[in-house]
This record gives C-alpha cells, structure tokens and sequence, in this order.
C-alpha cells in the first residue's frame, strides 16, 4: 500500500475519524485507524466497536492498492505538526508504515487490517434522505439535555422518533427535557430509536451547514448516517424511552414575554453568586416585571430586575440557572415565550410563534 496526499485533504477526515477511536481501549487494535487505498480512493476508519465511522478522500493520483492499521492519535500528531501545503506519502514496508514529507521521516507500528472489527451491516429497514443542516439543527436544539452516565441508561442518549413525515429528537436527564421536530420528505413507517450519547455528538461534528443531504438508515440495532464523505454507524441503546409527552406542560395560564437576550444576560449575572453546586436562582413574577434572585453560602447575593410581558398572578418559584442559560442559549429568537402554572409545576420554554422546538425545566426548591 502506497499514496500521497496534500496534509489538508488528510487532517479533517483523520481528525474526524480519531475522534471515534477508544482512548482507554481493551483491543490494542482499537486505538489505531485502518486506512485503505482502491484506486484513487483512500478510506480512513475508526471504531471502538459502539460507533464506526469512515471517512472517504478521493486522491490526486492513482495510490498502490492495500489498508493497514496505525495509531490514530500518532498519525494526527504528525499530520498536525507538518507545515501548512506540505505533500504527504504513506507506504506499508515490511509491516511498518512509513510516513514521508519534505525532510521528515515517521516509522509507524502497524497492525494487520484482518485484525480491524466491522460492525456488521445494517440491514436498512427504514431509509431516508434529509438536508444535513436540518440534521444538524435538531440534535444542537436537544442534544445538551441528554444525560451523562445515569443509571437510567437509556437517558444516555437521545430519542429520535421517526413519524409519517417528521423527524423528532427528544433528550431528557429527568430535570429537563428538550425536543425538535422538523418535517422530512415521503412518507415513512413509524419507529423510535434510541442513539447513544456519543453516537449523537460525534454524528453531529460530521454535519456541514451547507444544503448536502445525507441519508440516514435504521435497522433494529443500528442508525447509519451516509453522505458522498463520510459514512457514520452507531449501535443503538437497547431500552425504552419514557412517554415525554406526559412531561410537556399543558394549560399553563401564567405567559411571560421577555427579550431573549436580555434574559440570557440576567441569568449569566445572577449565575455569578448562585450556589456552585446546586445551581439556584429564584424568579419573582409580577405585572409586566421579573425578579431574579440569587445567593450563595458565603452570604453574597445578586438581583436584578427585567421589564418584560406577563399579566399573569404574581409566581414566586425556584430554577437551576444552568439549565435557563442552555435554553437562552439554543434558541435564536428575539424573544422568549415562557408558560408556567404555579411554583410547583415546570415550566414550558419555547419561540413565541410557537417555532419547532419544545423546553421544560422542573423547578427546584431554594
């Protein structure tokens, strides 16, 4: 096995592809990415044996045909550090790879491309094309609100609820819940999978803002995401997601309208003296006028005082800041629309003109 290649054609899908290799890995072989060249096209994958992804190049000129494994991290280390525009050459000798550019000169360990674990192939149940920003929209709006390393595994993840034609996600870590739905060409049969934490995050990085579709295939065990660059395959988590619709807040007769913004900006200051660990702030609602409190256990408060559009009953109730600011923070419009119905419920957070995207956030006691 023989190429060349110019370091930048190299770097993006290496360090895409790296980011799926297992750091702490049990199979020496897991820590390393298989590199394959048929033809004029060279294939870099990485697995650590939950998530594959593989990463297509198409090379200037025709390479020697043959794949081998080789350290993922070392490989990108070296890549990163050779100068911008430099011409790289990889060739398999004698067992080591051998890593050429200018007058630099890398010997790497190899392991044999037999000894590489394929996920097996998803047996595609369930196929549809969608553009990859939309893809990308709906895991960024919910994606913050997936557990980590909750006992309830399956909050480890993110719901992604296929409909006739809508595509919705949900994420929930049991204090707040966040869900995106977006429509998705032809008809589709329903299903609902559950995609492990990691699945989601690296599958977002791989998105591009641009109108490039890619095709998402679903089987019982597996998603795949496939476009002309790369192709991204997660296991499944194995559990059942709880009924989020019975979570959402309905009726709620207290609305405020507040500038977004402004709002993220309140929060952000009062943030500064909450109590590190549990997060708390305390929202006083009367006619057009919001109170924002907060105190930690050194004595030291912080207030603040926000016009905004509420004729509701005066509310006094408790929230964790952290979980406001992400909400501010995913939502792009001028205003806010915040529902609630008295100190003990949860709130319902969303665009004004109702918009795509659902939040609830329990309240807590201060």
């Amino acid at each position: 096995m023989k190429f060349v290649i110019s370091r930048e054609a190299l770097l993006r899908p290496l360090q895409l592809v790296a980011g799926v290799v297992e750091k702490r890995q049990t199979l020496p072989v897991l820590s390393n990415v298989l590199l394959e060249v048929r033809g004029q096209q060279l294939s870099l994958t990485g697995t650590d044996l939950e998530v594959e992804l593989i990463g297509r190049v198409t090379l200037d000129e025709v390479g020697v045909e043959g794949e081998v494994t080789v350290p993922g991290k070392k490989l990108m280390d070296i890549c990163r550090s050779l100068q911008d525009g430099s011409q790289i050459e990889i060739a398999l000798e004698d067992q080591r790879v051998n890593v050429r550019s200018g007058r630099s000169r890398f010997t790497l360990s190899s392991l044999p491309a037999t000894e590489f674990p394929n996920i097996e192939s998803v047996g595609e149940e369930q196929q549809f094309a969608m553009p990859q920003q939309v893809l990308r929209r709906v895991i960024d709006r919910t994606s913050f609100a997936m557990a980590q390393q909750d006992v309830r595994y399956y909050l480890n993840g993110m719901l992604f609820e296929v409909g006739a034609d809508s595509l919705r996600t949900v994420s929930t870590d049991g204090h707040r819940l966040a869900t995106c739905c977006v429509d998705i060409s032809g008809p589709q049969d329903g299903s609902q999978i559950i995609v492990p934490r990691k699945g989601v995050l690296e599958l977002a990085k791989l998105l591009t803002e641009g109108e490039n579709s890619v095709t998402l295939s679903i089987s019982n065990n597996h998603l795949r995401a496939q476009t002309e660059n790369f192709t991204f395959t997660s296991k499944l988590v194995d559990g059942k997601f709880p009924d989020y619709t019975r979570v959402i807040p309905k009726n709620g007769s207290n609305v405020l309208l507040a500038e977004r913004q402004e709002l993220r900006q309140v929060f952000q200051r009062t943030a500064i003296l909450s109590n590190e660990k549990y997060r708390g702030v305390r929202l006083v609602l009367g006619p057009d006028l919001l109170k924002v409190f907060a105190n930690n256990p050194e004595q030291e408060e912080a207030e603040e005082s926000l016009a905004v559009s509420y004729d509701g009953s005066g509310l006094e109730m408790g929230f964790n800041v952290s979980y406001l600011q992400d909400v501010m923070s995913v939502l792009n419009t001028e205003q806010v629309k915040m529902t609630l119905s008295d100190a003990n419920s949860s709130a319902l957070l969303e665009e004004p003109e109702g918009g795509d995207s659902l939040y609830v956030v329990m309240p807590m006691r201060l």
